[in-house]
């Protein structure tokens, strides 16, 4: 008798759900139907006699349609345990977008933004049981960003689908690995001015992510590493970890992610978290296959990764994001003077087809040697989902992307404007736009985009890694490319992307970059590393700071006259690399993300 009654509240549930399901079209919101249409048009003219092709279906319809088939699988599975003489609460959702993201196998996913595995997290831990939706009348909080589907955003996972979860344990897994060809032909094989690619005519391992994220009694916690390139290039971008002791770059640099937190049941939750998250500045997602192309702009591939420090996410709304941080400084493990940075990032989606993202910054010292000198940014962006039928075989989506950045640093014998009494102007300007095509329904992809930025100083400029130059050793002396008060920089790139995407867990990519800087920058036919200890070619000598000699011998010395003497009471010349003004490059990538 008890399986009779499963069997026929099974049943019930089912034409419950299918015919809320048929229901939605009257109830579809009048400002957005997915067909482009307004409350504002004009009144339909009466329909023909002739039976037309029905109209495509709206957000919520695909949504409720994606519940129906969740509920019919599990469905197949309680048939299937004859045996069993209970039905488990959770087999029952009710067919309602307010979903708990515990047991919608969309809602892991359909979260918004570069802040994707923070807003995951708040979901899964405090999401209210299912059991709890008993009636219809009974009113369910929504997850943040969790009741629209987002993975057409550029920086955030286009997976539908989470490969594996448990309740305590959702883990992630990415690969990324590319082959980069530069038709400048370093000899060296060593690239510059870019945070993406790193190595000419070489296949190279970009990243390989092992982690996930821990979630149980409102404990949060998140790692992600990072093997491959990004665990050397990333660090050396950070000047910080040369003030003091305990080589902090070692420390961190095989971990891209890596915090705990706590999760508050006020408003739509509230996240505490500290240890080492992702920035978000610049739009673009740190990972590779989160993104429209490759190689960003120099908004994004310029500007910060990671912050390490604190944040506070406060979810007023579902659609609606606050958070402040209070962190070391500007992309930095550590602190390179005494004085922290504060900043923060505003989300805001109010519509399925639109997302709101404002990141600020200021008050940090962020320029090692120099503790009084202070530096502010904003980057802000908008992106807009224009076309939008997945209907279609041909072309079924069009989105857009636009991030406009502007800052500058004032104080240490620079300032914002550039007067006599401040200093030469040390500023930030930048923007970047990108459009995206989708054909086949999500299977292939072509994104067209480019931008612009001048940089007076240099300061958020990407130093070539010229004889071994890293940040920190710039900030002691950088005697082929130079960031001193006011040096000139504008730049500006352009690219083509094309993806081809079989599964949702799998990106092949091909893409070419045209990049252009008002100063010799990119790595040239000569390369940019001299001859090492006893001549031997292509090895840095150990002593970036100073000019090196033909010879392979360092001249110990600061500027280019000095430097000429030394090399020559050695019997050589001043060794100089060979930098362009221009750079052609394809990449070809391959990325996995589960």
């Amino acid at each position: 008798m008890r399986a009779f009654n499963n069997d026929c509240r099974i049943s019930w549930l089912l034409l419950i759900v299918l015919v809320s399901t048929i229901a939605v079209p009257v109830c579809s919101f009048a400002d957005d139907d997915n067909t482009g249409k307004k409350a504002s048009d004009p009144p339909a003219k009466p329909a023909a006699a002739k039976i037309e092709s029905p109209a495509p279906l709206t957000e919520r319809e695909r949504y409720l349609l994606d519940q129906l088939e969740e509920l019919k699988r599990r469905v197949a599975e309680l048939e299937s345990k004859a045996s069993s003489s209970v039905v488990p609460a959770a087999a029952t959702p009710a067919p309602q977008p307010a979903s708990s993201s515990l047991t919608s196998p969309s809602a892991a996913t359909s979260n918004i933004g570069p802040a994707s595995a923070p807003t995951v997290q708040a979901a899964v831990t405090q999401s209210p049981s299912v059991s709890t939706a008993a009636t219809p009348a009974q009113k369910t909080k929504i997850d943040p960003f969790s009741d629209w589907d987002w993975t057409w955003l550029n920086g955030n996972p286009r997976n539908k689908d989470v490969a594996f979860d448990s309740k305590f344990f959702t883990p992630e897994i990415r690969a990324d690995v590319t082959y980069t060809y530069d038709f400048n032909k370093p000899i060296d094989d060593s690239m510059g001015g870019s945070s993406e690619l790193f190595r000419s005519n070489e296949i190279q391992l970009e990243q390989l992510g092992i982690g996930g994220d821990f979630h149980y009694d409102n404990v949060r916690a998140r790692f992600m590493t990072q093997f491959g390139m990004y665990s050397t290039t990333t660090a050396r971008n950070d000047p910080s970890y040369a003030k003091g002791q305990w080589n902090i770059n070692d420390a961190d640099r095989y971990l891209a992610e890596a915090y705990g937190g706590y999760h508050l049941n006020v408003l739509n939750g509230i996240n505490i978290d500290a240890g080492i998250f992702m920035s978000y500045v610049g739009l673009f997602s740190y990972y590779n296959f989160d993104n429209w192309a490759y190689q960003p702009s120099y908004v994004s591939s310029n500007t910060p990764w990671f912050f390490q420090g604190l944040r506070v996410q406060i979810f007023p709304t579902a659609h609606l994001k606050i958070e402040p941080w209070f962190i070391n400084g500007w992309q930095s493990y550590a602190s390179s003077n005494s004085r922290k940075g504060v900043g923060g990032q505003i989300k805001w989606t109010p519509k399925p087809w639109l997302n709101i993202i404002s990141n600020n910054y200021g008050l940090g010292h962020d320029d090692l040697y120099i503790p009084k000198r202070g530096r502010i940014h904003t980057d802000d962006s908008v992106e807009v989902r224009y076309f939008n039928h997945p209907e279609n075989p041909g072309l079924d989506k069009m989105a857009f992307s636009f991030t406009g950045d502007m800052g500058c640093e004032f104080g240490g014998g620079v300032s914002c404007y550039g007067d006599k009494a401040g200093g030469p102007k040390q500023s930030f300007l930048g923007y970047m736009l990108y459009n995206r095509f989708w054909f086949h329904r999500d299977m292939f992809g072509v994104t067209v985009g480019g931008g612009r930025i001048n940089n007076p100083g240099r300061y958020l400029v990407l130093i070539p890694p010229i004889n071994g130059e890293t940040a920190s050793s710039a900030a002691i002396n950088s005697p082929y490319f130079t960031g001193n008060p006011g040096d000139p920089f504008k730049a500006w790139d352009s690219s083509l992307t094309f993806d081809y995407m079989p599964r949702q867990w799998l990106t092949f990519r091909w893409e070419y970059d045209y990049r252009h800087a008002s100063v010799p920058y990119w790595s040239g036919r000569g390369g940019i590393t001299p001859s090492g200890s006893g001549g031997v070619p292509y090895t840095n000598n150990g002593y970036p700071q100073f000019y090196a000699c033909n010879n392979g011998n360092s001249s110990m010395q600061l500027t280019e006259p000095a430097a000429a003497t030394a090399c020559g009471a050695l019997g050589s010349t001043v060794w100089f690399p060979d930098l362009r003004k221009d750079e052609q490059l394809i990449d070809i990538d391959i990325m996995v993300k589960f």
